[in-house]
């Protein structure tokens, strides 16, 4: 099965958007093939206001109509204590929503971007999305991340470049209690990281430590700016660990 073969028997659809390449072109397809489509953005202390910003760019450039649902996920306590199998439950706790919504709107299928490199058996996101009856198109036709970065570029999509993004939550330790000034710390620090030209990279923090994580192909950057870097960083971290990791 193709994805226009997809839509055909799925002609009607919610689509879970984050502004992330996957769902960014599981959009734009839906928009071409299927007869109604809308998407849906939750907007959580989890997602960085740029991702937010993106996201509603990206659909309103293809007149899909978008709706945007605002969660505290840190409320559920069995998110917020950060456990192993904390993205089950934000999953659960952010598609539930997603599914209530859109069947007020009269959709019963909900999509979203997952593609077929993404690991079932690592991501316990992934279970949540199975238990929920969540179909994942670019998964079903076999289609991988590297396939999706290469349609998006066929088809003239300028998300077809963007870095991969994982959620704020992604940059705490797990175990480590999770809460809306930490997030606010990880995301200021990592606009900061943006301003100078870094695109791939993380900034993670165990007990107010700051760890950089930047791309090889970036650290020419970091050499020329990290005394500067780090006194910024130490303005909202206790530390900042001297060495970065190098991310592949």
């Amino acid at each position: 099965m193709d994805l226009k073969e997809f839509f055909a028997e799925n002609p009607s659809c919610a689509i879970a958007f984050s502004g992330g390449v996957d769902s960014s072109y599981l959009l734009y397809i839906s928009s071409r093939y299927a007869k109604k489509v809308k998407a849906y953005y939750v907007k959580s202390p989890f997602q960085p206001q740029f991702e937010y910003e993106d996201a509603l760019k990206f659909a309103s450039g293809f007149g899909v109509e978008l709706e945007v649902i605002k969660i505290d996920v840190l409320k559920n306590v069995l998110v917020s204590s950060n456990p192993a199998d904390r993205c089950y439950h934000c999953k659960t706790a952010i598609f539930s929503k997603i599914i209530e919504k859109a069947a007020k709107d009269g959709f019963d299928t909900i999509l979203d971007g997952t593609n077929a490199s993404d690991d079932a058996g690592d991501r316990p996101g992934m279970k949540a999305l199975q238990e929920l009856k969540v179909r994942s198109p670019l998964r079903e036709c076999g289609i991988t991340k590297a396939q999706v970065r290469e349609l998006s570029k066929e088809e003239g999509l300028y998300i077809w470049n963007k870095p991969s993004y994982a959620c704020l939550a992604t940059r705490v330790k797990t175990g480590e209690e999770i809460t809306k000034d930490k997030l606010k710390k990880i995301e200021k620090a990592e606009n900061y990281l943006r301003r100078f030209g870094f695109t791939d990279f993380r900034v993670r923090v165990s007990d107010n430590v700051a760890k950089l994580e930047i791309n090889k192909n970036e650290m020419y950057i970091f050499d020329d700016v990290k005394e500067i870097l780090f006194k910024e960083l130490n303005k909202s971290f206790d530390s900042v660990i001297p060495e970065p990791e190098v991310r592949q």
